[in-house]
């Protein structure tokens, strides 16, 4: 049978994974539509015989477990009493010693002497010895009757600190120990009182009784020989009721006791102390008066008497303990005995249970596989068993179902073969099956009949597909992942000039350019990776060597390897595109009012990007025929304005291409402005149509590039206009300083002349004089305000730092000056600026702001100046109102500045400046130290109150010296009158700018 199956197995073949994929699929598909199964038919049958055999096993298992668990637990139970018996043997010597002590103790108080007191000390060294034995014994066992020996332990001390202070008497100290070795019997009979096993309880209750009945022997010792020891001090003995309770506990233990155990007890009973005794007793109960015996001799009778019963209470521990080792035994042999019996069951039932499953299991299996081989399309496996069981019945069942399945794989093979041939006429034979056999193979024939007519819809549908890839005007192919292509449309050849020859036999990335063969590559990765690609853009080279920019929307059939992929050209689109952007750039700049040099030089660079050439460039060209490069881009950008095209512009008007370059003309306002030229590298030349697009986006930027130069016009012309209203004061300033003023400090040393040549008396003459000399002084001083209007003289002598802090010094309101700026003059445009600004502003605090600080900032940037001015006034201030702040805009404007103002109700007014100055070789930056630190500090809160100016004369600054305007020395004026005349006159020399 197995090499049976192994030659099933060899035939399958390679169609064996095929057929157990279907099978899988069926069986998941039956899993799907079945219901759950119950827990019983998902078990096999060997499993539930195996079951069906080991449930008896298993009850047997439970009552055996219950067995062995109550054996185990008796024998625990048993151990724990042996244990025990420890703390009741060690409790019963400890009452033994009690008892010794008690009679030595009765011998010391009553017979005084060192013989009495060795035999006190020899017996309380015996009980303490006991009384620790005791303890230890209790403390091994699990410390439950350690709290009750340590009480004995404490009673005893009392007892005998009681009898050492003579603080009781005799009675009371006997009668002490008595009631403390009575807690010690309750010790014994506690520990004693347990579950037993039948044997071992006669055993413990014989030992507890001859216990008892020997510490009743004792107390009868202890009492007796009291009696003896005072006989005139007491009554006649009468008799008591410890014999009889001794006589009880001995009657107890003989009906408890092994005969073992009672034979000892007569021997014990036989002595001759025992004799003495029952004597002794038998005369006390007689009432007889005497004699009696001398208490030492009644002592070693009665003495006598409880050794011999001591000797059969040892004997009851040995056999106690004895039987407390047996039941431990018994009860585990009887755990083991019916743990072995179980062991013996179970691997009895066992062998029958697997018997019986290997003679029942061996045949289903066979079957089983038999139809999971049948169900996985394998033909070659045989059942051979046969049998008159339901076993044999199901293995026939099988063979007749291999049998018809071997005539429906023909049937089908041959429609496989006719549906490979394209014989899709063939039909199969139903009329050799029946049932469900028969439907299957109609179905067949009904479906090689939907699929004959299925492949004809097929073939025109291919027919119709194949006309649209040839005759569509965008561009199809057929790629795979490798990088080739493996069909093109017409199209293709059509837009890049290929032949079909060169696209198909070349790697599709050769073709694109270079600048975009990463992006491309990217884009095939997600193609490989199983992922659309969607309008992706890129550039492809056409057989002219030109470019085209083509947008691509691909999908992957990752389980063919292919792409299917179709393309537009949008070299059109993106050409308008970038124009647009180019222009919209353009504009932007214009409108930013960015300065002609860079304006021209973005508007080459955009050329250049549009046009894809290695440089371009704008030119101007000028009335003297000459070609000026106002900006450009490239390598070549500076020779590009000597290139042949440009001059041919020149002469012609229209565009033209020549020697690699292409130039297009400007013309602004119907006459030729410039032009637009663009080259590509030494050695190559320019695609076809450069010109026309060159002449087209030309066309666009034209307007802006008119609105740049006139722009640029405009400043340049309010630039001097500015500059000849500058110089123009300038010289008006000169005459004035040289002209006007300089007769009106004659006039005035003339009339000091006359004040000091007026003769004594003439106080009216005087009086006219002065008020002259008043009125020369206004005249100067209404001269001075106005030459400083038109242009400070200190400006232009000393540069903006001196001009600035004297502008602080002249302020009503205190200022803060913070000049970083360097020691090197300035262009004078920019000073000019830079004073009537601060000027300005600062005048206007004073007339609006009711400020009580400002603050002057004025720092050198890279490539300006920069100011601001704020105060803490009330702000408001409105530039349309007429404060004088338009003309300062219109005057920092002319010169390519900005002026910014905020000014809002409440919170003061700043003013920021910025003034274009191009650094020049002797700019040096002044940090915080040095000159700015000391302006700073000379002039913060200066200003206020000052008269004609820091020079001499009678203002707040005083006497004579130099100017702090004009930056020049001016002689004082001698003053004084002759003798008998006037003082000198009051005021100062005028100062002179």
């Amino acid at each position: 049978m197995r090499r049976s199956r192994e030659r099933g197995g060899q035939e399958r073949g390679a169609g064996e994974p095929r057929a157990q994929e279907r099978a899988a699929g069926d069986q998941a598909a039956g899993d799907r539509a079945a219901p759950a199964t119950p827990v019983f038919a998902r078990l096999h049958v060997g499993t539930k015989l195996l079951l069906l055999a080991l449930l008896p096993v298993g009850v047997l298992l439970a009552l055996t477990v219950v067995s062995a668990t109550g054996q185990w637990r008796e024998a625990g139970r048993l151990q724990d009493f042996d244990r025990a018996t420890r703390v009741s043997f060690a409790a019963g010597a400890l009452a033994d010693a009690l008892a010794e002590e008690r009679l030595a103790t009765v011998s010391d108080r009553l017979r005084p002497g060192p013989q009495a007191e060795q035999g006190l000390a020899e017996a309380r060294r015996d009980t303490v010895a006991a009384l620790a034995e005791a303890t230890r014994s209790a403390a091994e066992e699990g410390g439950r009757f350690t709290e009750r020996t340590d009480a004995i332990g404490r009673s005893l001390k009392d007892l005998r600190r009681n009898h050492d202070d003579r603080a009781v008497t005799v009675d009371s100290t006997a009668a002490g120990f008595g009631a403390l070795v009575m807690d010690v019997v309750d010790l014994v009979a506690l520990v004693e009182a347990r579950e037993l096993d039948a044997a071992s309880h006669p055993t413990a209750t014989a030992h507890l009784s001859m216990i008892q009945a020997t510490e009743a022997a004792g107390a009868e010792r202890a009492e007796l020989f009291i009696l003896f020891a005072e006989p005139g001090s007491r009554p006649a003995p009468a008799a008591s009721s410890l014999p009889a309770l001794e006589g009880a506990r001995l009657d107890t233990f003989r009906r408890t006791a092994s005969p073992q155990l009672r034979s000892r007890l007569r021997q014990a009973l036989s002595r001759a102390g025992s004799a003495e005794v029952q004597e002794v007793r038998d005369r006390i109960a007689q009432g007889a008066s005497g004699p009696y015996p001398s208490p030492e001799r009644w002592a070693q009778a009665a003495s006598t008497r409880m050794d011999g019963l001591r000797t059969v209470t040892r004997a009851a521990e040995e056999e106690l303990r004895a039987s407390a080792a047996e039941g431990v035994r018994s009860a585990k042999a009887r755990a083991w005995r019916d743990l072995a019996l179980f062991l013996v069951l179970v691997a009895v039932v066992t062998a029958f249970a697997l018997a019986m499953r290997r003679s029942v299991v061996r045949r289903l299996a066979e079957v089983a596989d038999g139809a999971q081989a049948l169900a996985a399309g394998d033909l070659s496996y045989d059942i051979r068993h046969r049998g008159q069981d339901e076993i044999g019945t199901l293995a026939d069942a099988f063979r007749r179902l291999r049998g018809t399945v071997e005539r429906l794989t023909a049937q089908t093979r041959a429609m496989t073969e006719a549906i490979d041939g394209n014989r899709l006429g063939h039909r199969t034979d139903s009329a050799e099956f029946e049932g469900i056999w028969a439907q299957l193979l109609d179905g067949l024939n009904g479906t090689m009949a939907s699929f004959n007519r299925l492949q004809g819809r097929r073939q025109e549908a291919e027919h119709e597909v194949d006309n649209l890839f040839t005759l569509s005007a965008d561009l199809l192919c057929i790629a795979d992942l490798e990088g080739y292509f493996r069909r093109v449309n017409p199209a293709f050849e059509e837009v890049l000039g290929h032949a079909p020859e060169v696209l198909l036999g070349r790697p599709f990335m050769e073709l694109v350019v270079a600048e975009d063969r990463e992006r491309t590559r990217e884009a095939l990765g997600q193609l490989s990776q199983g992922r659309e690609v969607l309008r992706f853009e890129n550039r492809y080279l056409r057989a002219d060597g030109s470019s085209c920019w083509l947008q691509w929307n691909a999908r992957p059939v990752p389980e063919k390897g292919l792409i299917h992929a179709a393309a537009r050209d949008v070299t059109e689109r993106r050409r308008v595109q970038g124009e647009q952007s180019a222009l919209h750039r353009v504009a932007t700049l214009v409108a930013q009012g960015v300065p002609p040099p860079r304006l021209f030089g973005e508007v080459a660079h955009e050329v250049g990007l549009l046009l894809e050439t290695a440089s371009a460039a704008v030119v101007r060209y000028e009335s003297d025929g000459s070609v000026t490069a106002l900006g450009g881009t490239g390598a070549t950008d500076r020779a590009l304005h000597e290139a042949p095209a440009v001059a041919e512009v020149a002469r012609t008007g229209e565009p033209v291409s020549r020697a690699g370059a292409a130039c297009a003309p400007i013309v602004v306002e119907g006459m030729l402005w410039g032009a637009v030229a663009a080259s590509c590298p030494p050695g190559q030349e320019l695609p076809p149509g450069t010109e026309q697009r060159l002449a087209a986006f030309t066309e666009l930027i034209s307007s802006a590039i008119a609105n740049a130069d006139s722009r640029a016009q405009l400043a340049a012309s309010r630039a001097r206009v500015v500059a000849a209203a500058d110089a123009s004061r300038r010289r008006i300033e000169r005459d004035l300083h040289d002209g006007v003023q300089q007769r009106l400090v004659s006039l005035q040393l003339e009339l000091r002349t006359a004040e000091a040549l007026a003769p004594a008396g003439s106080e009216e003459l005087l009086d006219h004089l002065e008020r002259i000399g008043d009125g020369l002084q206004s005249t100067f001083d209404e001269l001075q305000r106005l030459s400083r209007g038109i242009h400070p003289a200190i400006l232009s002598k000393g540069g903006l730092g001196p001009a600035l802090r004297a502008l602080a010094r002249r302020s009503a309101v205190p200022v803060e000056l913070d000049l970083r700026i360097p020691r090197a003059r300035l262009p004078e445009p920019v000073e000019v600026a830079a004073y009537y600004v601060v000027s300005e502003a600062l005048a206007n605090t004073a007339k609006h702001a009711r400020a009580e600080f400002v603050t002057v900032r004025v720092r050198r940037a890279e490539d300006a100046v920069e100011l601001a001015i704020s105060d803490d006034g009330v702000g408001g201030a409105e530039p349309a109102r007429g404060s004088g702040l338009m003309g300062l805009a219109d005057r920092v404007e002319a010169i390519g500045g900005a002026l910014h103002l905020n000014s809002r109700a409440g919170e003061g007014t700043s003013l920021q400046v910025r003034i274009p100055a191009p650094r020049t070789d002797g700019d040096v930056d002044v940090d915080g130290d040095g000159e700015t630190e000391g302006a700073r500090a000379k002039d913060k809160g200066l200003g206020s109150g000052m008269g004609l100016g820091a020079g001499g004369g009678t203002g707040a600054g005083g006497g004579a010296g130099k100017d702090a305007d004009a930056g020049q020395d001016v002689d004082a004026a001698a003053g004084g009158r002759p003798p008998g005349g006037r003082a000198g006159p009051r005021r100062g020399v005028l100062d002179s700018d």
